[in-house]
């Protein structure tokens, strides 16, 4: 990362981060038109053993984490590599995750020798469960597979998005919850969804609806070390500086994306870089995406990788 695309360091922060998801790999089975990584068949960036060794041993230095999550793309594509990360994390004393759409599940029988090596060692198995992943179609993968978790003890709650259409559905953080969200317009849902839905004025989009931008809890790290505060907003790189030294250092209101986003939300982006803009978008997330698609020539070290934005394989 050049300097340039870096702000200056604060001194004497500790934020309290408590997660850490690996996204694994960037590759997936499925081009889901919600996906906020652009995950795919054909998309590249994928940890190694040594990477993920590396990552489990910074989260134990920052001595504040307590859940690794594995997910993607689709870790379960990495199914040795998966299985020696939760291993490493477990052995760590981490409590462990993973985020899967449960493709493996085409039987009872099948779905239980992919899960069996995982029994007792992970605390939290989050399937997607919705159309996008196929769940309204043929063999239903994702309820095979939470029975089988439930034959081997392992805890297992279902991730829902909604159709762009839905009323009166929740929002969702970078970390989908348990239960049925709405759709956030980043990645590739802002180019596949976004025109589904009623578009409101861009000034009013003063907030980050759903991010912790000064005090982040978890933060999600890929396979080319970047660390991302919301995807494909970058606040360091686990490849060049520790995260206990980046959270130190961490200082929201001077880097060039966050600040603004903490100052006066996506419109304050548009504001600040003077970005020609849409009069209106399908929610908070679509201008901050399509504002920071405009700023990634300005600032290629934060604003990354290309898996993040559509634009090409790394």
């Amino acid at each position: 990362m050049a300097a340039a695309d870096m702000p200056e360091q604060s001194t004497n922060r500790c934020t309290p981060l408590s997660g850490l998801h690996l996204l694994v790999t960037y590759e997936c089975n499925y081009e889901c038109d919600h996906c906020f990584v652009w995950g795919g068949p054909d998309q590249n960036g994928t940890m190694t053993t040594e990477m993920v060794k590396l990552i489990i041993e910074q989260a134990v230095d920052a001595a504040t984490i307590e859940w690794v999550y594995f997910e993607g793309g689709e870790a379960f594509l990495h199914y040795p590599l998966l299985l020696e990360g939760i291993r490493l994390a477990r052995e760590c004393g981490f409590k462990a995750g993973i985020v899967t759409n449960a493709y493996w599940a085409t039987s009872g029988e099948e779905a239980l020798k992919w899960l069996q090596p995982f029994a007792g060692a992970v605390e939290d198995l989050s399937i997607s469960h919705d159309a996008y992943h196929g769940s309204d179609v043929g063999v239903n993968q994702t309820q095979i597979a939470r029975r089988a978790a439930a034959q081997l003890g392992i805890p297992v709650d279902f991730i829902c998005v909604a159709e762009p259409e839905a009323a009166d559905v929740p929002g969702s953080s970078g970390q989908l919850p348990a239960g049925e969200s709405a759709v956030l317009y980043r990645g590739r849902a802002a180019e596949k969804l976004a025109s589904r839905v009623p578009a409101r004025p861009w000034k009013e989009f003063r907030k980050c609806p759903w991010e912790d931008l000064r005090n982040p809890e978890r933060l999600h790290v890929d396979a080319y070390g970047n660390l991302h505060i919301c995807q494909g907003i970058s606040i360091g790189n686990l490849l060049k500086r520790p995260l206990a030294d980046i959270m130190r250092d961490y200082n929201p209101d001077a880097h060039p994306i966050i600040g603004p986003l903490l100052e006066g939300g996506p419109a304050e982006i548009v504001n600040q870089y003077d970005l020609e803009h849409e009069q209106a978008y399908a929610d908070a997330c679509h201008l901050c995406y399509a504002s920071r698609c405009k700023l990634r020539d300005r600032f290629p070290g934060i604003l990354t990788p290309d898996q993040m934005y559509g634009t090409s394989s790394n």
